[in-house]
């Protein structure tokens, strides 16, 4: 009985397994990613994320955000400054340290102090240079008035924000003294 038992047990052959990309599968996951980045006791950004992907290569490291990105940041005081929303984001580190963000779908910056708001499909966060910048279409609401345009680049406190192909847009004249060429936004049209 005992050789029978041998004989049915050992017929399965087991199959090749196939060849496993480690650069494709993430090292590490943390779902509800909250994170917190201070300085000297007062917080200076603080993020967060529904699920986090790490995955590593040879020469870089980079995180992925399938599931909806949240950044907060604050100025030196601590009040929160500057809020960036999106769908997905992913975060890429080389060996050198260089830091770029990559944010996509639904991309909304909201500047509080300023009450600027500006809203695109993807922007781009370079960290270590501290400006984002993106070359597809973006609209921009300030208190003063609306632009859009296509690309644009800003510092990452969202300071001198320049749209590189603007049209139709509009700002708000509390004293209109000469016509205002409002679709370009170049300034006063010239008298007749």
């Amino acid at each position: 009985m005992a050789g029978l038992f041998g004989l049915f047990s050992c017929q399965g052959k087991l199959g090749k397994a196939d060849r496993i990309d480690l650069s494709k599968v993430p090292v590490q996951q943390v779902k509800d990613m909250f994170v917190v980045d201070s300085e000297n006791g007062r917080m200076k950004m603080r993020m967060e994320g529904g699920m986090m992907e790490r995955y590593e290569t040879d020469t870089s490291s980079y995180e992925v955000f399938p599931d909806g990105f949240y950044v907060y940041i604050y100025d030196e005081q601590g009040d929160l400054q500057t809020t960036i929303s999106a769908a997905r984001a992913r975060h890429t580190k080389d060996k050198k340290g260089n830091e770029v963000w990559m944010v996509t779908g639904n991309v909304v910056t909201n500047n509080i102090k300023s009450r600027e708001v500006m809203e695109s499909d993807t922007i781009y966060w370079d960290r270590t240079n501290e400006v984002y910048w993106t070359d597809s279409y973006v609209k921009m609401y300030s208190p003063d008035g609306f632009v859009q345009g296509y690309g644009m680049r800003s510092n990452q406190k969202e300071q001198n924000s320049i749209i590189y192909r603007p049209f139709n847009s509009y700002a708000f004249v509390e004293e209109e003294l000469e016509p205002v060429d409002s679709v370009n936004l170049i300034g006063p049209t010239l008298k007749k």
